[in-house]
C-alpha cells in the first residue's frame, strides 16, 4: 500500500503561480512514475504530469507543457508540481498518483493508489 497526502492548493489570480506537494509513504520502494491528475466539474480526470521515481523522466499534458514542472525529491518521498502563468481553466481538482507499472505514465487507469485531492482556483 502506498498513501499519498497533497497540500499547497489554494486561490490565485490569473498569472500567478502555485506549487503543489505531494507526500509518499508505504511501500514507496516500487513506484515507477508518480502522476498528477486534475479534473474540472463535470469533466473526466485528466492527466497533468508524471515523473519517473528513478530516473526522474517528465512527461506533460500539451496544455500545461512551459507552465508547469514536475520534480521529485527522492529523500524525502515528495513529488511537486510548480504552476507558473496560471489561466482560469486551470481551476479543478489536484490529485497526486502512484503507478508501480513501468507502462502508462499518462494512463489514468495505470495508478493504483491515489491522493485525496487539493483544490485549485484561478480567478480572471
Amino acid at each position: 500500500q502506498v498513501q499519498l497526502v497533497e497540500s499547497g492548493g489554494g486561490l490565485v489570480q490569473a498569472g500567478g503561480s502555485l506549487r503543489l506537494s505531494c507526500a509518499a509513504s508505504g511501500r514507496t520502494f516500487n513506484i515507477y512514475y508518480m502522476g498528477w491528475f486534475r479534473q474540472a466539474p463535470g469533466k473526466e480526470r485528466e492527466f497533468v504530469a508524471a515523473v519517473s521515481w528513478s530516473g526522474g523522466s517528465t512527461y506533460y499534458a500539451d496544455s500545461v507543457k512551459g507552465r508547469f514542472t514536475i520534480s521529485r525529491d527522492n529523500a524525502k518521498n515528495t513529488v511537486y508540481l510548480q504552476m507558473n502563468s496560471l489561466k482560469p481553466e486551470d481551476t479543478a481538482a489536484y490529485y497526486c498518483a502512484a503507478n508501480q507499472s513501468p507502462y502508462g505514465s499518462s494512463a489514468r487507469g495505470a495508478y493504483a493508489y491515489w491522493g485525496q485531492g487539493t483544490q485549485v482556483t484561478v480567478s480572471s
